[in-house]
């Protein structure tokens, strides 16, 4: 027993060495989308000024596919080192019960380790839909059941879910018309007019609300958005509770021991609260999100339980 009491207390001892001392060589976070977009943004960001802070490279390695899942699976199945890294997200969450066939679990095979930034999506509408508040849109839907159609970046993506429940909750019909074009695509179509409406991130859409093409009559997050202050809350005008952003954080191999786990997110926490960090987020209508890593794993399944419903009532599947 005194033998086993010794082993176990070198073994920790081994252990906190370890996650003091890393980094001691290049960090690699895997961004599961295409380079460009705001994963990929996001990920550089991060991989930057934490860089900066290890004095070790810091890569990111784009895995795109199957909506993320194909770089999710590869670092839940990486060595629990601390040198491959995953940049998750809502589309991972909703993406547990949007795929039958898994071959990963968010919840299971990768840990939570630190929350990065939420993006709060806005409903727009084409200027020319007599609408410029939740009440107004409606109130339209019910008159016109299944006439109104909204574009998403595609079928189960979280602009599209964000409808789902925003119809669900307001007990309307309205009409879906996925994307495969990405938001890009659904923003050009709502300004010439060939949707009506969207659910959709800041940056691709604040240029044309800005020109007057498009109108936002609302924000899906549960706070106003510092970049549209005036403009209400989805919750505040007419669906309490109503609540929708697209979170990303970094994630690790299930198996990462707990004093990196805990190292990661207290290093990455004070890179981005560093002043020109907090400007690159609100640039990209990005809000820092603060959690503990135990905080962010519950946050994770809440939110992994949360869209299992709207995929289930939506009917939304991808394979």
């Amino acid at each position: 027993m005194r033998l086993y009491a010794v082993v176990l207390v070198l073994a920790v001892v081994v252990f906190d060495a370890a996650a003091q001392d890393y980094p001691v060589k290049l960090v690699r976070i895997v961004a599961p989308m295409g380079p460009g977009g705001s994963t990929d943004v996001l990920t550089r960001i991060v991989a930057q000024k934490v860089g900066e802070r290890w004095a070790q490279p810091v890569i990111v390695d784009n895995r795109v596919g199957a909506s993320g899942n194909i770089g999710a699976e590869f670092v839940s199945k990486a060595a629990p080192d601390g040198y491959t890294l995953l940049m998750g997200g809502a589309p991972h969450a909703i993406n547990m019960s949007l795929f039958r066939n898994n071959r990963y679990d968010l919840a299971k095979d990768l840990v939570a380790i630190v929350p990065v930034a939420t993006f709060p999506l806005l409903i727009a509408v084409h200027p020319s839909l007599p609408v410029k508040s939740v009440k107004d849109l409606i109130a339209l839907a019910r008159s016109r059941p299944g006439q109104l159609n909204f574009g998403s970046a595609g079928n189960g993506s979280p602009n599209h879910l964000s409808m789902e429940l925003f119809k669900s909750m307001a007990n309307i019909d309205m009409t879906h018309i996925p994307y495969k074009g990405g938001s890009g695509q659904v923003v050009s179509d709502l300004v010439a007019g060939h949707v009506q409406l969207a659910s959709m991130g800041f940056p691709p859409s604040m240029p044309f609300v800005k020109a007057g093409k498009l109108r936002v009559i609302a924000v899906t997050s549960a706070e106003r958005s510092p970049m549209l202050p005036d403009t209400a809350t989805v919750s505040e005008s007419g669906l309490p509770g109503f609540e929708v952003s697209s979170w990303f954080g970094l994630f690790g191999p299930a198996a990462l021991p707990k004093e990196l786990v805990a190292k990661v997110n207290a290093d990455v926490g004070s890179a981005l609260n560093a002043a020109d960090t907090k400007e690159r987020l609100a640039a990209l209508g990005a809000e820092r999100l603060v959690k503990s890593p135990e905080e962010f794993g519950r946050f994770v399944r809440e939110d992994i339980a949360k869209w299992a419903k709207v995929v289930k009532a939506s009917g939304a599947t991808i394979d």
